[in-house]
C-alpha cells in the first residue's frame, strides 16, 4: 500500500469521525493530539489532513479517488466503519455516511453489511463480564452495602493484579494483529475491565458510566481507535491478506506497548477510583492515570514475549466470541 492510499484512509477515517456532527471540542482535542502524534509515525501530515478534514477543504468522491487497489478500498471501509462503531452503535448521519461511502468505493453490498454487522455487534456487547445479550446483568452489591464494607474487593490483591495484567497483553496482542476488527475489540475489553473492577467494590456500572470514566482519564473511545489502527497503518500491518502476521510481530512492539499500557494504567487507576468509593477527584485521577500510563510503558519491554505468545494463539476469526466472554 502507498503514501497516496495510507493518506486517503486516515482522511476517511476521520471524515468517519467527524459523521455524526457531535464532537464536543475535548473530542475534538483529542482527535487533533492524536494526529499531531501519529505525524512523526511517517511521512504524512496528519495534522494537515486533519485541518482539511475540519474546514471541510477534502471531498469524499476525492480521498476516494486516491485509492486505487481493491484491498486499499476495502481495508478504508473497515476502518471507517470501526471509527463510527468505537464510541456505540452507528448513529443516522453516520449510517448515510458509510452508505455513501460504500457506494462510492463500489464495494460488493452483502460483504460490506456483513462487515458492519460485526462491527455493530461488537459495539452492542454489554460491558458486563462474561455476560452475553439479551441475558440479564448478573446482581452485584449496592454501592451502600459496599461503603459498609470499607469498599473492599471481593477479589484479592492478587487476583485484581491478575486480571488487570492479563487483560493489558491480550489488548497488547490484539494490536499485533493485522485485521481492523481486532483493533476495535480493545475498546470493550477494556470497558469489561473496568466493569469487573468495580463490580467487585459493590458498583453495577453501565456502558454510559464507563465512558463517562475513560472520558475523564482523557482516553476518548473513537480516539484510541484512530491512533491504533493509525499506527498499524502507517507501519505497514494493517489488512495483511489472510490475516497472518508475516514476521511484523517485532516491528509491531511500540504500537502494542501503547493498548498493553493504556490498559494497564486503566485496570489500576479503576482499582483506586473504586477502592475510594468514587471520591477522586478528576484532576486526581487524571495525575493518576498519567503517571500509572508512565510505569506501564517501562513494563512493555518485561512482558512483549508473553504478548507476542499470545497473539500467536489468537483465533482472529473469533474476535467477536474473544469479546462476548471478556
Amino acid at each position: 500500500m502507498n503514501e497516496q492510499e495510507q493518506s486517503a484512509i486516515l482522511t476517511l477515517s476521520l471524515m468517519a469521525a467527524f459523521a455524526d456532527g457531535r464532537k464536543d471540542e475535548s473530542e475534538r482535542a483529542e482527535l487533533k493530539r492524536i494526529a499531531d502524534a501519529l505525524a512523526g509515525e511517517g511521512s504524512i501530515n496528519l495534522a494537515a489532513l486533519y485541518q482539511d478534514v475540519l474546514l471541510k477543504r477534502v471531498s469524499l468522491p476525492a480521498a476516494v479517488a486516491m485509492l486505487t487497489s481493491p484491498e486499499a478500498r476495502q481495508l478504508a471501509f473497515e476502518m471507517a466503519v470501526c471509527v463510527c462503531d468505537a464510541d456505540g452503535v452507528q448513529s443516522p448521519p453516520e449510517k448515510q455516511f458509510l452508505a455513501d461511502l460504500r457506494a462510492a468505493l463500489a464495494l460488493d453490498a452483502q460483504q460490506s453489511a456483513a462487515y458492519s454487522q460485526q462491527a455493530e455487534e461488537i459495539a452492542a456487547l454489554p460491558v458486563a463480564w462474561g455476560h452475553s445479550a439479551g441475558e440479564p446483568p448478573p446482581a452485584a452489591a449496592a454501592p451502600a452495602a459496599a461503603a459498609a464494607a470499607g469498599y473492599a474487593s471481593t477479589m484479592s490483591e492478587e487476583e485484581m493484579d491478575k486480571a488487570i495484567l492479563n487483560a493489558s497483553i491480550l489488548n497488547g496482542a490484539l494490536e499485533l494483529l493485522p485485521e481492523s476488527l481486532s483493533t476495535m475489540a480493545i475498546i470493550p475489553l477494556q470497558m469489561k475491565l473496568v466493569y469487573r473492577i468495580g463490580k467487585s467494590y459493590g458498583f453495577e456500572l453501565d456502558r454510559g458510566h464507563i465512558k463517562d470514566f475513560l472520558a475523564t482519564l482523557g482516553v476518548g473511545l473513537t480516539s484510541q481507535y484512530l491512533e491504533q489502527a493509525g499506527r498499524k497503518l502507517l507501519g505497514g500491518l494493517l489488512g495483511k491478506a489472510g490475516g497472518k502476521l508475516l514476521g511484523s510481530i517485532g516491528k509491531q512492539a511500540v504500537s502494542s506497548g501503547m493498548s498493553f499500557a493504556s490498559t494497564y494504567a486503566l485496570g489500576h487507576v479503576a482499582r483506586r477510583y473504586y477502592a475510594g468509593g468514587r471520591s477522586l477527584s478528576t484532576q486526581t485521577l487524571r495525575d493518576s492515570f498519567e503517571r500509572v500510563l508512565g510505569e506501564a510503558k517501562g513494563l512493555q519491554t518485561r512482558y512483549l514475549p508473553e504478548i507476542q505468545a499470545r497473539a500467536r494463539s489468537l483465533d482472529t476469526a473469533q474476535v467477536l466470541d474473544l469479546v462476548r466472554r471478556g
